[in-house]
This record gives structure tokens, C-alpha cells and sequence, in this order.
């Protein structure tokens, strides 16, 4: 339901204030679960955009999708 423990390592050990998160996943149907609320209590003082959740099975067509999600 959330992002895996080794990105919770990751983002204790680094320094996040003010600096914009765009998160992204790929999934088999749960979405980006509660990966965004807990990024939002984990780094309090990071700007954490709207994610991108992008099924496993088209993950290999969602170039589009990708660069038009980044440009937002």
C-alpha cells in the first residue's frame, strides 16, 4: 500500500526541504496506494506534486504519458 522500505532508507538519509517530488509507480492494480499521504508525512517541508500511477502491463507504451506528466 505504500513505496517499498528501501525508498523509506533513501529518503531518511537525504535532505528534501523545498525540493519538489513528483512520484511515480507502476502497479497491478492498487494505484499509488498511500504513497503519496505518507511521502507527505514523511518529508513535511518537500513539494510533493501529483504522482503518476501506471499499470504494469502498459508500462512499455507510456512514454507519452511520462513526458506529458513531467512537463505538467
Amino acid at each position: 500500500g505504500t513505496y517499498p522500505r528501501v525508498v523509506a532508507s533513501f529518503l531518511d538519509k537525504y535532505d528534501f526541504s523545498h525540493k519538489i517530488i513528483k512520484p511515480m509507480c507502476t502497479h497491478e492494480g492498487s494505484q499509488m496506494g498511500g504513497s503519496e499521504i505518507e511521502l507527505k508525512r514523511t518529508l513535511k517541508t518537500a513539494i510533493i506534486k501529483r504522482g503518476l500511477a501506471i499499470k504494469g502491463t502498459n508500462a512499455h507504451s507510456s512514454d507519452t504519458l511520462i513526458e506529458r506528466w513531467i512537463d505538467e
